[in-house]
């Protein structure tokens, strides 16, 4: 019988330490709602992270996603005019839609 060779492993190298990531400039950039998406979130200028999260609040608070399709919002009279009187859109289109309502 043939001796089966061990297959040597290569010493595990040292993991190098991540560099904290820094946030980008134009997401903290501040952005102001239209009146349209000021009823939703807000007439305040706000970073567009902030902006996506009020959104995503309003969006749980009121139910609004779809119970057997997640990535699809049912808009509410409120959302329907930001989303450009879609009755339902997915959460990709969404930042699309929002982001035409915001200066």
């Amino acid at each position: 019988m043939a001796a089966k060779k061990k297959a040597k492993k290569a010493p595990a190298k040292k993991a190098k330490k991540a560099a904290k990531r820094k946030p980008n400039a134009a997401f903290m950039k501040p952005v102001q709602p239209d009146a349209v998406l000021g009823a939703v979130v807000g007439s305040s200028p706000m970073p567009r992270t902030e902006l996506t999260k009020k959104i995503w609040a309003y969006i749980k608070k009121n139910g609004l996603q779809d119970k057997k399709n997640r990535r699809n919002i049912n808009a509410d009279d409120k959302l329907k005019a930001v989303f450009g009187g879609k009755a339902q859109v997915n959460m990709f289109q969404m930042t699309a839609l929002v982001a035409k309502h915001v200066k």
